[in-house]
């Protein structure tokens, strides 16, 4: 049976699932959910109750990267998963520290004892390392390490976009806009209905 996944679009974590699904050509029923009125098959389905999560017969798969690796595993055609250590290195200061810093400085509300101002400029340490680093790429070709990044990296963007434009990190900003602007992005992109059990499956890619 077709492999099902479980997706947000606008969520960063399911943006890089899809992702490493479009690079590889591995195909799944996408069902798009809505998180405020989530399917009981995906809350049955998924132990966290969180997207992404993949189903590949009995294997369940809620875990971003671990869904980019399954994926990457079977077809990897311009070698993402040749990177060095460092790489995943770097996916683990990102999903982790820097994640934090994010979610604090963009959903201040959620964190009233929080300083917003503060997680920005911890957030920016990140991006300034990250900035010196990019040699058109993290390791100057695409890695997975640079499509695991760039989805926060465009949510921290978007949080204030003309503060953000305003940083010097014109590296970062030129790889992060040829991002944005690539054909990948907009395949991983549209639109998807909410699922509902009866609809048709939505092949993607």
């Amino acid at each position: 049976m077709t492999p099902v996944l479980y997706s947000f679009r606008r969520c960063p974590y399911a943006m890089r699932a899809r992702l490493a699904l479009d690079v590889s050509g591995v195909q799944v029923a996408l069902r798009e959910v809505v998180l405020r009125d989530k399917p009981q098959a995906f809350l049955e389905a998924s132990p966290s109750g969180t997207v992404p999560c993949l189903i590949d017969g009995t294997t369940v798969i809620d875990e971003s990267i671990d869904i980019m690796h399954w994926a990457l595993q079977q077809n990897d055609p311009e070698g993402w998963l040749d990177m060095p250590q460092l790489g995943h290195d770097l996916i683990a200061r990102f999903d982790g520290p820097f994640k934090s810093a994010l979610d604090r400085t963009k959903y201040a509300t959620r964190y009233p004892d929080e300083d917003p101002e503060e997680h920005r400029r911890m957030a920016s340490t990140f991006l300034m390392d990250l900035n010196a680093q990019i040699h058109g790429y993290i390791f100057g070709k695409p890695t997975l390490v640079d499509y695991a990044i760039l989805p926060f990296v465009r949510q921290f963007a978007f949080i204030d976009k003309d503060w953000f434009d305003a940083q010097d990190w014109i590296v970062l900003h030129t790889w992060l806009d040829g991002f944005l602007a690539s054909d990948r992005f907009n395949r991983i992109m549209p639109k998807f209905a909410q699922w509902h059990p009866d609809d048709a499956p939505l092949m993607f890619p």
